[in-house]
């Protein structure tokens, strides 16, 4: 019997996974425990900082102490990251990219088994491993994936030195095949755009959903000027965008004044999003031939924080050369928690593949004995339920807006039928009263359709499935006959970001779609993350505050219906 245990926090998204003999126990992201978006902020003083809670979360799960772990996989490699010092560059002093900078975050980082040894009374150094942060990204998506052969293609901001880099992957090893470094960064290309756009360097969910507002054309070729598509892959001249600065004047040059957060946003800005939507799909159509060529198999896997680009991943799937794509769904760097922890499994321990993640739910889960003691206190009203699934779409094909709160709480950054917000997609007014007065957040954000798997090809034009639908991280063109139908989770492009929902996997969200298609006929709910400009809620607590100053109509957690005072039960 054997333990492993990730760990990410290096820079953001921390996290931490168990897996035990090729299984993963528990998985969990510390923004969920602590409350605070992404569990920290990228700096250079605070790698060290690390997911406590979803370490103790995980080591519950699998009824043992730190002690009982094999190895302790940590998804970064200090040593490598020292070279971040070579670029020719303007930096700010004690921050990235600078000598004291990168001196201070690699001092942090080294110092993490003793800190481990420190909080947990354990013998860690004889167990932790480094592991290379995109080899962990490419783990991470290969080694759950069901190919037993396939390219791998990781883009994100910056690992240790790569932004985007090229693997092949073969039963139980993979090997890197070419590298592209920073500062040629698609992800950080995002960031810095989304800070020019008023949103914040985490945003680019948000640039995507306005960039269907926008005409590419307008500003494409001012992209051109400083992103160069060519036989590497791609260049970007860093003296314009100047990643690791506030500087915006060179941007402001070719694109106009730089948006403030408050700010109305204008026809400009979407069209903005557009080309930068449209110039990243070119460069990974163009990686993704190229790969191709080179590993000569019909699979692909991708990972990175561009892969929660579901536009670009549409594109991708329908002109790109792969027959089948799978998109880990937890892409982003808490997911390199997981492959680092698969790494070790696979490629250093010589394991055999065994497992597939065919679904997400591997959080904390709750009683019904727990919401209850959460409820106390409590100015709310509340009914055990025999059939929570059938009283639940009856509300929500009246109009009513639940929180549904279930079972095992989801990895990644999107909600998927355990800790979500679910609504009738009949209504088109829905939309902006999630928008306004739930979500509080801006207008052209889109909302999701969570549909029967077997029926999502009557309702969306699926070229080529993929077991990655389940995760959302496709868009769709929605069949012409359907439109009508469902106006609330459809874009302003006339696609869907659709979660198809298997009864093996989720029976109970399933049995709620089905419910609600008993009423109406259709196999369809709205679907967002339940949360309000907070991470997605993890325990009944959470939920409950979050119902408490939303307009959320009614909270279902396992058996039991909660509503407002003001309301008949």
């Amino acid at each position: 019997m054997t333990h492993i245990l990730g760990i990410n926090s290096a820079y953001h998204e921390s996290s931490a996974c168990l897996i035990k003999d090729g299984k993963i126990i528990a998985f969990a992201e510390e923004e969920r425990f602590n409350r605070r978006k992404h569990a920290k902020h990228a700096k250079v003083d605070n790698p060290d900082e690390l997911p406590i809670n979803s370490i103790d979360f995980c080591l519950k799960m699998g009824g043992i102490s730190l002690d009982d772990v094999d190895y302790i996989a940590k998804s970064f490699m200090p040593a490598k990251r020292l070279r971040n010092k070579e670029f020719d560059e303007d930096v700010i002093e004690g921050s990235w990219g600078s000598a004291s900078g990168e001196d201070l975050f690699y001092r942090k980082l080294i110092g993490i088994p003793g800190k481990l040894s420190e909080i947990y009374g354990a013998d860690v150094a004889k167990k932790f491993r480094w592991i290379d942060h995109h080899i962990s990204h490419a783990s991470s998506a290969f080694f759950v994936s069901p190919f037993d052969e396939a390219a791998i293609l990781v883009a994100d901001g910056i690992g240790e030195i790569e932004s985007t880099t090229m693997h092949i992957g073969k039963g139980n090893k993979l090997a890197r095949l070419k590298t592209i470094n920073y500062p040629h960064s698609i992800g950080f290309l995002w960031e810095k755009f989304s800070r020019f756009l008023g949103f914040t360097e985490y945003d680019a969910c948000k640039v995507m959903g306005l960039a269907s507002y926008g005409d590419a054309k307008k500003y494409y070729e001012h992209f051109r000027r400083f992103v160069k598509i060519n036989e590497k892959g791609f260049d970007i001249d860093h003296k314009i965008v100047k990643f690791r600065t506030d500087d915006f004047n060179s941007i402001e040059e070719l694109f106009g004044k730089r948006r403030k957060e408050n700010e109305k946003i204008e026809k400009r800005h979407a069209d903005i999003a557009a080309a930068l939507q449209k110039i990243t799909e070119e460069i990974l159509l163009r990686i993704a031939q190229d790969l191709s060529k080179k590993t000569k198999t019909k699979n692909l896997c991708f990972a990175g924080g561009v892969a929660l680009n579901c536009v670009a991943n549409k594109v991708l799937k329908e002109k790109g050369p792969f027959e089948n794509i799978y998109i880990q769904p937890v892409a982003y760097d808490a997911g390199t928690a997981i492959g680092a922890a698969y790494f070790i499994w696979h490629q250093q321990l010589g394991n055999p593949r065994s497992f597939v993640m065919d679904h997400v739910y591997f959080g904390p889960e709750y009683s019904d004995e727990d919401v209850l003691e959460a409820l106390k206190e409590k100015n709310l009203k509340y009914i055990k339920c025999k059939n929570p699934e059938k009283v639940a779409a009856k509300l929500i094909s009246d109009g009513k807006i639940l929180g549904w709160f279930q079972g095992r709480m989801e990895a990644g950054p999107r909600a998927l039928g355990n800790r979500s917000i679910v609504a009738d997609p009949r209504r088109k007014e829905i939309k902006d009263i999630l928008n306004a007065k739930i979500k509080h957040r801006e207008y052209f954000r889109p909302f999701a359709p969570s549909v029967l798997a077997e029926k999502a090809h009557e309702w969306f034009a699926i070229k080529k499935g993929s077991l990655s639908s389940d995760f959302m991280l496709f868009a769709y063109d929605v069949n012409e006959d359907k439109k009508k139908y469902i106006p609330a989770v459809i874009h302003v492009d006339g696609t869907s970001r659709i979660q198809t929902v298997r009864k093996e996997t989720n029976p109970r969200y399933y049995k709620l779609i089905k419910e609600f298609e008993k009423l109406t006929g259709i196999p369809i709910l709205l679907n967002t993350s339940f949360n309000d400009m907070e991470p997605i809620v993890c325990s009944p607590k959470d939920a409950i505050n979050t119902f408490i100053r939303t307009s959320i109509d009614y909270l279902v957690m396992g058996n039991v219906l909660v509503f407002h005072g003001d309301k008949d039960g």
